[in-house]
């Protein structure tokens, strides 16, 4: 049985206005299903037509720090290290190869990380704004520059960020 809802359906974390698709609910808690799928469609061709390219690190953080969810000791881990991850990228200029040893560091202790307050829905570009790039160039102008709206997005909470990435 097709559930599918064609009136659109407002995504807690982005504000994107997408019907469902009918596939059930995302596996992200922060996602509507019509953003969760247009997030796995943006996948498919990155892992696909793509090759999995070096962009993808990017891809995954900024979608992950514009749908937080709500506040649990594992959210709240993950989106500190999602932050720390933009961060790292965004303002340290640091590989994604790199990225991931940084992480490491910085996540082993996940009692230094607290709940951030993040910013309203419909602040930053979303996954929408990066779809139906010809190129792999293309995509890639496209997720920096939807990295760099969500980054910002976060401004009231850089200070913190920072200081997480330092320890």
């Amino acid at each position: 049985m097709n559930t599918r809802h064609d009136s659109p359906r407002t995504c807690p974390g982005c504000g994107v206005k997408l019907p469902d698709p009918g596939t059930g609910a995302p596996p992200h808690e922060g996602a509507s299903p019509g953003c969760w799928a247009a997030y796995g469609d943006l996948l498919g061709r990155e892992y696909g037509e793509w090759g999995d390219p070096p962009i993808h690190r990017l891809t995954n953080d900024t979608y992950a720090a514009q749908h937080p969810g709500t506040p649990s000791r594992q959210r709240i881990q993950s989106l500190g290290g999602h932050l720390v991850a933009l961060y790292l990228s965004l303002e340290r200029g640091i590989e994604p190869q790199r990225i991931a040893r940084e992480l490491g560091r910085v996540v082993a202790d996940p009692s230094a990380f607290r709940w951030l307050e993040p910013p309203p829905a419909g602040t930053a570009l979303t996954v929408l704004d990066v779809q139906g790039a010809a190129t792999l160039r293309e995509h890639t102008t496209r997720v920096e520059r939807w990295a760099r709206s969500v980054w910002e997005s976060w401004s009231d909470h850089h200070e913190a960020i920072r200081r997480w990435a330092g320890r």
